[in-house]
């Protein structure tokens, strides 16, 4: 997730919701140049889902996410009590619905658990992880509190295959500071442990396709690091990965293909970089330039379970946006949300 602008933070205020840290530097141009790649994916319009909410100035579409029945969520960060904070959407028929809204919640991310079932959400504001039942309903804080003392702005999750949570903690964003670290809590929302900090705005998170370990982004040093984890779930090694030349554009949520791709989101454009596991530049992923005028940023992609169909979450002044485009390989659980 992108940092919001202070209208945005003020508005929240005003609605009174805590403060938003936010992710990222000042939003910059659709137009900003990412370096160069061997393959250009031009993604095509789906659909436009919202638009810009007068309370709070923006519209902020982000973790879109499919359930078994091939329909597909997404949350929109900045829209306030009353409005769909959870849409889900027939991807087939291009429709969609309101699923989940309350007074309370700013959602950054969504994941369905392995273990339950239900539908768990990363609220922003509140330092809070919450979930839903299948059908919208049913809302419950599965953590909340602090970890190692300091409470987190926890904004991307992954699943383990037991169902433990991995989460990026964004602390110390609006001021600098690289106070942001990697959480892990238990499933049975206990036993929260740090397994990374002293982090520059650690946004996306994502297994990698064997479960051997995590890859996180940074949003302020456009850097992604690899997490290598122990048998108990822990750390073993950490190591940078991948520097992404994002030239004014930055590293947002990450994404993980059948074939260990990386598909890293850029706030700043609406596009996205795809990696190799080996750090390979592959591909880009772009908004074409005539309809990239009023978007800013591509947050986060879910590529559809045993296909190579993925739909990109794009948002900006002309509003929120699915896009979609076909992947680089079949999507599997790491590609399905976060």
């Amino acid at each position: 997730m992108r940092r919001l602008p202070s209208r945005v933070v003020t508005g929240f205020l005003a609605l009174g919701l805590l403060p938003l840290t936010g992710c990222g530097t000042e939003v910059v141009g659709a137009t900003a140049a990412t370096g160069g790649a061997d393959k250009t994916i031009h993604a095509t319009k789906l659909m436009r889902l919202t638009e810009a909410h007068e309370e709070t100035g923006m519209t902020l579409l982000e973790g879109p996410v499919f359930d078994a029945e091939g329909r597909l969520f997404v949350v929109d960060v900045t829209a306030p009590a009353g409005e769909s904070k959870v849409w889900r959407v027939d991807v087939r028929k291009k429709k969609a619905e309101r699923f989940h809204t309350d007074d309370r919640g700013t959602y950054t991310s969504a994941q369905f658990s392995p273990y339950d079932g239900r539908l768990y959400l990363t609220d922003f504001a509140h330092g809070e992880i919450v979930s839903l039942a299948a059908d919208g309903t049913d809302r419950r804080t599965f953590f909340s509190g602090e970890v190692d003392g300091a409470q987190m702005n926890p904004d991307d999750l992954a699943f383990d295959q037991e169902g433990n949570l991995y989460v990026s903690d964004s602390r110390g964003m609006s001021e600098g500071q690289a106070n942001g670290r990697v959480v892990r809590i238990g499933r049975d929302g206990k036993d929260a442990t740090v397994l990374a900090d002293g982090l520059s705005a650690p946004n996306g998170v994502s297994f990698d396709a064997d479960y051997r370990g995590l890859w996180f982004s940074e949003l302020t040093e456009n850097r992604v690091s690899y997490l290598l984890l122990d048998a108990d779930g822990g750390a073993a090694s950490r190591h940078t990965a991948i520097r992404v030349d994002g030239g004014l554009a930055q590293t947002d949520s990450i994404a993980v293909d059948a074939d260990g791709n990386l598909y890293q989101a850029l706030h700043g454009r609406p596009a996205m970089a795809v990696y190799s596991k080996y750090g390979d530049r592959l591909a880009t992923v772009e908004v074409p330039a005539r309809a990239a005028e009023g978007l800013e940023s591509a947050t986060n992609v879910a590529i559809t379970p045993g296909g190579t169909r993925a739909y990109m979450t794009v948002s900006g002044p002309d509003g929120g946006y699915l896009y979609s485009f076909d992947a680089l390989a079949e999507g599997i659980r790491q590609s399905n949300g976060g």
